[in-house]
């Protein structure tokens, strides 16, 4: 109380009545206008002052980024971020693949510090930024404004990003923004009317994926994917809109081989295309009916639309956002789960919903309980066939198994819902054998190898697919003796000698003895030991 009175007294002696009252009124004002200065600085919600209400530049510019990953040695072409005066912001597409949204517009990546913002590679994965490609981890109120102002005024200008990937087996561009497709002149548009950054980048894709065989790749048909801004080149107006995405992929090359139409195709396809849960469109060049009547059930549970014979297309197709090629690990029948959400497992229980298969874990043989494992002997017509598959089924039967004598030229869903119910497949090294898919977890795999040197190409094709496909993997490799070749060329000859030397003749030269000529008779005895391995395995 004494303290208040002295305070008073002097405040008294200082100043007379009026200018005290004076004073009073002042400090309550600057309160006030420290108070609404806090709200203003701290309010997100609050529309932008006039003299503020600027628009943040999203042009799109094609100055490109070139990065070459190490780690897998593929070499990507990224769009680089435009400049925003002297720092760059980062985008992110929302129509991003693994959200499942699409949608043409971009918006602004407010919300994670320098650190944490990330860019998305060829493979859909995230990598770390580079120094130029971070941004400021404080946000301005500036920015903060020009958010808002965005999101109250309309949807912000399209942009246009890519990435396209070269790749050990394939080459592939993701691309987002306002895509034109013309099927007359094979080509994909990326359109922009960015003036400021205007150029032009083009590629040539083959959308097969199987790159680096020649003989495979000579008839896949060409396209290119063309950046185009400002109006340095004339583009086709859209005569026809899509609001989903699209994936343009060949079923050229050695679709029609069944190894292939899986290897090259169809996982590359699932790999590609799950991630849209349905809503993508399939755009097919080097359509081939019969291959698309075959894995109908397939492609239908790929997308949830119409395929667009893309070839024999006459309007120009717009999406939001396309691929162009499929993605592959560079091994046979294989996905790489670092640089894809899903894995071989997860294709084989998409075969098994999409077939409707039953079993999904072959028989588990326990000692003292009367189990009957099923064996799928395969069989083949033309070459690599075997000459008595009638003493090897009496064979199996023998050791216990139920024995079924099936040839992969069938019904499709019939055929593969038996290769389903067994819980063994055997046969000649060939593309009958990739029919493995369809098998039960834990199954056996069995596979013949021929004369002639196959040990490479039966483990690359079939031996190593089999540990990511939770199967079990067993090799009989025949003799001389059991080949029919012995039959065609005396005791002596190169051919069966020095098998070595015919391989160094090319792959045709080998390919025309070793996989074209030749039928096994399996010496049985021989063999049983095998048969006796793949019941311990079931025993496992």
């Amino acid at each position: 109380m004494t303290a208040e009175i002295l305070y008073d007294s002097i405040l008294a002696r200082s100043f007379n009545r009026y200018e005290r009252k004076k004073f009073g009124y002042g400090a309550m004002l600057s309160c006030l206008f420290i108070a609404l200065s806090f709200w203003l600085l701290f309010n997100p919600q609050l529309g932008p002052l006039p003299a503020l209400n600027l628009r943040l530049s999203v042009g799109t510019g094609l100055k490109m980024l070139s990065i070459t990953d190490y780690s897998s040695g593929s070499f990507q072409m990224l769009r680089d971020v435009n400049e925003t005066s002297s720092s760059k912001v980062g985008m992110i597409n929302s129509t991003e693949y693994s959200s499942g949204i699409s949608g043409p517009y971009m918006s602004l990546m407010n919300e994670t510090s320098s650190s944490q913002i990330q860019m998305m590679n060829y493979t859909g994965r995230l990598r770390k930024p580079t120094t130029e490609e971070r941004v400021s981890s404080s946000r301005s109120p500036l920015m903060n404004n020009i958010s808002s102002y965005q999101k109250s005024t309309g949807p912000v200008e399209k942009k246009s990003e890519h990435v396209c990937t070269m790749e050990e087996r394939t080459d592939v561009c993701e691309i987002n923004g306002d895509i034109r497709i013309d099927p007359s002149s094979s080509s994909v548009f990326i359109v922009s009317s960015d003036q400021e950054n205007s150029g032009n980048s083009s590629w040539t894709i083959k959308p097969y994926a199987r790159k680096g065989d020649e003989e495979a790749m000579k008839i896949v048909k060409q396209w290119s994917v063309t950046s185009a801004t400002g109006s340095h080149i004339s583009v086709p107006q859209c005569t026809q809109s899509h609001n989903v995405s699209a994936i343009l992929f060949s079923t050229g090359g050695y679709t029609g081989n069944n190894f292939h139409d899986f290897t090259d195709v169809i996982v590359p396809l699932f790999s590609t295309a799950r991630k849209f849960n349905g809503k993508v469109k399939f755009l097919i060049t080097n359509r081939w009916q019969r291959w698309v009547a075959k894995f109908q059930k397939l492609l239908e549970n790929l997308s949830r639309y119409e395929f667009i014979d893309i070839d024999n297309e006459k309007e120009v197709h717009c999406f939001p956002s396309v691929i162009v090629g499929l993605k592959r690990h560079p091994k046979e029948l294989k996905i790489d789960p670092s640089k894809s959400p899903y894995s071989m497992r997860d294709f084989r229980v998409f075969l098994r919903n999409s077939y409707s298969l039953k079993k999904s874990r072959a028989i588990k043989i326990s000692d003292g309980v009367k189990q009957t494992p099923r064996l799928l002997i395969i069989s083949r017509k033309r070459t690599r066939a075997f000459m008595n598959t009638e003493e090897i089924a009496r064979a199996a039967r023998r050791l216990g198994f139920k024995v079924v004598v099936a040839e992969p030229d069938m019904n499709m869903s019939k055929f593969v819902e038996i290769v389903n119910s067994c819980d063994v497949l055997m046969g000649v090294h060939g593309a009958g054998l990739t029919n493995m898919v369809f098998l039960p977890e834990h199954a056996v795999l069995i596979q013949v190898v021929p004369f002639g040197g196959f040990e490479w190409l039966a483990k690359t094709d079939f031996g190593e697919p089999c540990k990511d496909m939770d199967l079990k993997y067993l090799e009989y490799k025949i003799k001389t003796e059991e080949s029919s070749l012995i039959q065609e060329f005396p005791v002596g000859h190169e051919i069966l000698s020095n098998p070595i030397s015919i391989a160094k003749q090319g792959w045709s030269a080998f390919k025309s003895v070793y996989l074209d000529k030749q039928n096994v008779r399996l010496d049985v005895n021989r063999f049983r030991p095998t048969l006796l391995k793949a019941l311990e395995l079931l025993h496992q």
